[in-house]
This record gives C-alpha cells, sequence and structure tokens, in this order.
C-alpha cells in the first residue's frame, strides 16, 4: 500500500508549474509593475495639490496593492513545498488525476488534486483541502469513500488514479 499524506493548513504545497508561474509574477511585478506604478505617481505629482488629486491616490492605492502582492508572493515561494507527483503511485495525493462516480450515477468526474492556491473547479483543479479533496487523499482505485455535502453524504468510488 502507498503512503498517507497528511498536511498541515499553513503550508503552502505546489506542484512545480505553479511554483515557476509565481516566481515568473512576481518577477513581474518587481521589474515592470513597480516601474508602471512609479512613472504613474511621478505623473499625478506633477499635476500639482495631492490633497484633491485622483489620479494621484489611485496610484497610492495600485502601489499598495502590488507591493501586498509582491510580499505574499515571496512568502508563498519562500514557505512553498514543491510536490512532485509519482506517476507510477495508486495513492492519491497531491498531483493525482483521479475519476470518482457518485453512487447511483452513470457520470464519472475526473479532477486533479492541488494545492489550495492553484484550486480552479472549472479547470477540474480541486484542493487538497477541500471536503472532497479530503476525503479522497489516501485513496486507491477501487475504493469507496463518502463525505459530508450539502445535500447530504454522498457516497462515491475510485475509478482511476494516476
Amino acid at each position: 500500500m502507498g503512503k498517507i499524506y497528511r498536511m498541515n493548513d499553513t503550508q503552502a504545497y505546489l506542484t512545480a508549474q505553479k511554483f515557476d508561474e509565481l516566481k515568473k509574477e512576481l518577477d513581474h511585478l518587481k521589474t515592470v509593475r513597480r516601474k508602471e506604478v512609479a512613472e504613474s505617481l511621478e505623473y499625478a505629482r506633477s499635476l500639482g495639490d495631492l490633497s484633491e488629486n485622483a489620479e494621484y491616490q489611485e496610484a497610492r492605492d495600485m502601489q499598495a496593492a502590488i507591493e501586498e502582492r509582491i510580499a505574499y508572493l515571496e512568502k508563498t515561494i519562500k514557505e512553498a513545498k514543491i510536490v512532485a507527483h509519482d506517476k507510477n503511485g495508486d495513492v492519491i495525493s497531491l498531483g493525482s488525476v483521479v475519476a470518482i462516480q457518485k453512487n447511483g450515477d452513470k457520470d464519472k468526474k475526473e479532477y486533479i488534486i492541488v494545492g489550495s492556491d492553484e484550486a480552479n473547479i472549472h479547470e477540474r483543479k480541486l484542493s487538497y483541502l477541500s471536503p472532497l479533496g479530503e476525503a479522497l487523499m489516501g485513496k486507491v482505485k477501487g475504493d469507496e469513500f463518502e463525505f459530508e455535502t450539502p445535500m447530504g453524504k454522498q457516497k462515491y468510488k475510485v475509478l482511476k488514479v494516476e
């Protein structure tokens, strides 16, 4: 049998792809966006009275938002744990592609298990911290499980793990 994955809620777990995306975004914010905002601030200052200058206030707000995002990305990148999924693994973990079927349904649903920063239900990327994600962690093909939904407990079966 495989390993049981226990993860705490404060740790950022990322795939290598998401880690690279965050690094690129951080670099863009530090180089391009900071310069653009600085130029906007300089222009707004040149317009005169700062107390009633909407452009200046907007540029200051943008600067604050960018600096906040930079701080968040730096912290996330520094503390992130990169998770490399074992393609031969039979136990559901971060990076697993899983197919499940609800008891009584003919349709199957396929998801990729990801960290909470990557979750996007429209792309079928399911956070391991979501109720369904938590229920799936550690399961193997053929396992039946249930989890609580707004409509009560639902029973599912794992059809595939990649």
